[in-house]
């Protein structure tokens, strides 16, 4: 940590005062390193883990050649030549025309058809069935018809048609599961079809969090003049189990120098990491940076965004630090811009990414000064002609009802300045953390 500090320290633009957004995701990066610890779980103890090894398919999927719907499988070759196709391709209007073949057996799923298939005989096969040995197509019912006279099969289907192949989706010896891949239900049924039962996840992520403040009081006890009830750590927990870690509530501190300094020594001994709401500003009662510069390291202290700009970055003992501001709506932000990659990355998750910005038409009028990206809490939804967008109101960083009404940020560069109805954009979606 300490060399990284240095070498960003050496950096052009490196400002550990007013940290651009983008800049400040880059520094973040450089410096974590997934935890690394593993454990052994049966696949559905697994959902919401990380996988730890690439899980390799023992086996074919699909373990034989099947047909991909129900109807009746035959040999391609068998079909009657007709110039159905030449009229086709020269324009002129073609009456479906049929081949006439002899069924022989029936293939169930689980139950094949072990027989047999000569010239001019078909199968009734259904979804999931083995193809008979000798045939290769399939026919879906509605397009055939059966009658005294046999089977009466559409002559302008492809060779192969309807027909799934052995080891299409996964062949043995394939990655079937990457390392670093979250295992969500998809996953889970995926290892379930190879026969796979238990597989390797990185451990749960250790997280400890706090807030700081004389005015914070617990929900639950009755509030004395000019204090607050501690909504912070509610959020932070709820957003740290949607992450799947394992929230460490520690919970309240006055701003006194030796209560926090009692707080990061506890949290830096059982957690991976330790985020902090409050305590991180210019205040003469903020002692978070204090205790950082005696007890840890700083990676940087601002970032030139709203809300949340007193954010702080840096590492306690061998646990990683994220100071969030004490704002309740900046702690959302922070922890949604920043912390939540982070947590990804030391998870171990190789497929994680921020949700992408898409453009939407604004139907408000928005006040913002160039010099620092918002985050401006909006609605989207889907108008006339596109995505529309319309922010939440009142932006401040202390109305929480307003993360609530929102289901996107709308991301406001750092050079733009007010923005008028009807301008194009850019918004980004929540994801399943929010």
């Amino acid at each position: 940590m300490a060399a990284t500090i240095r070498e960003l320290s050496c950096a052009d633009d490196y400002d550990p005062n007013s940290m651009p957004v983008d800049k400040a995701r880059a520094f973040i990066s450089k410096f974590l390193a997934p935890i690394g610890v593993t454990e052994r779980l049966h696949i559905r103890a697994a959902l919401g883990r990380v996988a730890a090894h690439d899980v390799i398919s023992p086996i074919d999927v699909p373990g034989h050649d099947n047909s991909a719907m129900d109807g009746w499988a035959y040999r391609h070759a068998d079909i009657v030549s007709t110039s159905a196709n030449a009229a086709s391709v020269r324009g002129e209007p073609v009456e479906p025309q049929h081949t006439t073949m002899k069924r022989v057996g029936t293939s169930y799923a689980g139950k094949p058809y072990l027989g047999p298939v000569g010239k001019g005989e078909c199968v009734r096969i259904f979804t999931g069935a083995v193809m008979p040995a000798d045939c290769d197509t399939v026919a879906m019912q509605e397009r055939v018809t059966v009658d005294d006279a046999g089977v009466h099969l559409p002559n302008d289907l492809k060779a192969g048609q309807n027909r799934r192949f052995r080891g299409e989706d996964l062949k043995t010896g394939a990655v079937a599961l990457p390392k670093g891949t979250l295992i969500g239900p998809a996953a889970v049924g995926l290892l379930a079809s190879l026969g796979v039962a238990e597989v390797d996840v990185y451990r749960k992520l250790r997280v400890a969090f706090f807030s700081t403040g004389d005015e914070l009081k617990t929900i639950g006890t009755p509030l004395g003049p000019g204090e607050i009830y501690d909504s912070n750590r509610y959020t932070i927990y709820g957003l740290l189990q949607r992450a799947g870690c394992q929230p460490i509530d520690l919970g309240n501190f006055v701003d006194d120098p030796e209560a926090i300094r009692s707080a990061f020594a506890a949290a830096s001994t059982q957690a991976d990491v330790i985020i902090t709401s409050g305590g991180v500003s210019v205040g003469e009662a903020d002692f978070i940076k204090q205790m950082l510069n005696e007890m840890g390291e700083v990676l940087f202290w601002k970032i030139a965004m709203k809300p949340g700009r007193p954010m702080a970055v840096g590492k306690v003992g061998d646990a990683y630090f994220f100071g969030l501001p004490g704002n309740p709506v900046a702690v959302t932000v922070t922890f949604y811009q920043f912390v939540r990659a982070a947590i990804a990355t030391l998870q171990g998750r190789t497929d994680y990414a921020l949700p992408p910005t898409a453009k939407a038409t604004l139907t408000n009028k928005v006040k913002k000064l160039p010099g620092r990206t918002e985050f401006q809490r909006g609605v989207l939804t889907m108008g006339n002609s596109g995505y529309e967008v319309r922010t939440t109101g009142d932006q401040g960083s202390g109305i929480l009802s307003s993360m609530v009404q929102a289901n996107c940020f709308v991301v406001l560069s750092t050079e733009t300045g007010n923005v008028e109805p009807g301008s194009m954009v850019d918004v980004q979606m929540f994801e399943g953390v929010m």
